[in-house]
């Protein structure tokens, strides 16, 4: 009896994070179409900042070549704010993220 009793709380266990993890992409996805309507352009940095989280929530660690052309800056440096993410899980980056375009909404 013991044993489906743990069965069971361990069941509800993993339904209860995979409904947070659900909860916490739908957050993400909000934030995403969120982003794109600021009533403000952020700056560069703040914008770095977006797609290197975007980046590691959706894929994880950079997964790609850095770019080959010396002169694409804005490659260069979009690879590189990722890459800074490298370790950082899918749940952190999208939080990150969220929190992220609250604090630019104001």
């Amino acid at each position: 009896m013991q044993e489906r009793a743990d069965s069971i709380y361990k069941l509800c266990t993993s339904l209860s994070t995979l409904n947070n993890h659900m909860d916490l992409k739908e957050q993400f996805e909000q934030a995403v179409t969120e982003s794109k309507n600021l009533s403000e352009r952020p700056s560069n940095d703040t914008l770095l900042q977006l797609y290197s989280l975007y980046k590691q929530g959706t894929t994880g660690d950079v997964n790609t070549d850095p770019p080959s052309n010396p002169f694409d800056f804005v490659g260069k440096a979009k690879y590189e704010a990722w890459a800074a993410l490298k370790g950082k899980s899918l749940t952190e980056a999208m939080t990150d993220y969220i929190e992220l375009v609250k604090k630019l909404k104001g």
